[in-house]
């Protein structure tokens, strides 16, 4: 007898069925590393969207993103090629916008979501320290001023050298180091987390527990339910090509 699909199978399976039908169709067999680390498609280069050639740093990372694109069952699709869209995005933005890209990144940094701390409920007090702590005291060493913490929604400015010390370190960076930390800065909230585990002081376990302590706290009252959990699990997705992106290109 056939087992029944629950409620939550059901709606994962229409929506992966709607999503299917506006994904392309793979259109080839082979996929192969070329000698200049590009992406060889039945013998066709690949390009970026901006029509630049996908060519890679490292042989890891090629053969990283060669693996995603063998993985494709019968359709493309982006959202399971996280490494791929992460080096699209370095060769047509890091080049053209990094000095707003470099803005972006101290932008987040003047109003760091690790600075601000709920003042209640306790547990959720208790959350915040635990994850958020950690990242304001490395980054009083790291970037030599401390971060200004605030409790609640009132602003609270953060002094000019420690925006000015953000923007020394990410101008310092190569164009794919910078479009890693961009990337994850806007995936976290927060510039000084993605700081901390860019210059390898921070486990990826520690970044993804500190990027999602108020969620998991609200997850610890109140459950998740599916839609929450299929959010979640996509942004986990993009967390992680984001972790495997760092550690080829550092």
């Amino acid at each position: 007898m056939a087992m029944r699909e629950t409620n939550d199978e059901r709606m994962k399976r229409l929506i992966t069925d709607s999503f299917k039908r506006d994904l392309p169709k793979r259109f080839y067999k082979s996929v192969e590393v070329s000698d200049s680390l590009g992406i060889l498609l039945d013998g066709r280069s690949v390009k970026t969207p901006s029509k630049k050639p996908l060519v890679l740093p490292n042989a890891a990372f090629a053969n990283l993103v060669a693996e995603e694109w063998r993985a494709q069952d019968t359709h493309i699709n982006p959202a399971l090629m996280p490494v791929t869209k992460l080096a699209n995005t370095a060769i047509d933005r890091a080049v053209s916008e990094r000095e707003n890209i470099i803005a972006e990144i101290v932008g987040y940094a003047g109003n760091d979501m690790v600075c601000y701390w709920a003042d209640r409920p306790p547990q959720l007090v208790a959350f915040q320290r635990q994850h958020w702590q950690p990242v304001l005291d490395w980054a009083k060493v790291a970037l030599g001023t401390a971060p200004l913490r605030a409790s609640g929604l009132t602003h609270e400015p953060q002094p000019e050298t420690l925006l000015q010390a953000v923007k020394v370190k990410a101008g310092s960076l190569d164009n794919w180091n910078l479009t890693g930390l961009f990337l994850l800065t806007t995936l976290t909230g927060s510039s000084l987390l993605s700081l901390m585990r860019q210059q390898g002081a921070l486990s990826a376990e520690a970044a993804w527990a500190a990027a999602n302590a108020e969620e998991d706290y609200q997850i610890s009252q109140w459950g998740l339910d599916w839609e929450a959990r299929i959010r979640r699990e996509g942004r986990q997705n993009d967390f992680n090509g984001l972790v495997h992106f760092l550690a080829l290109v550092r």
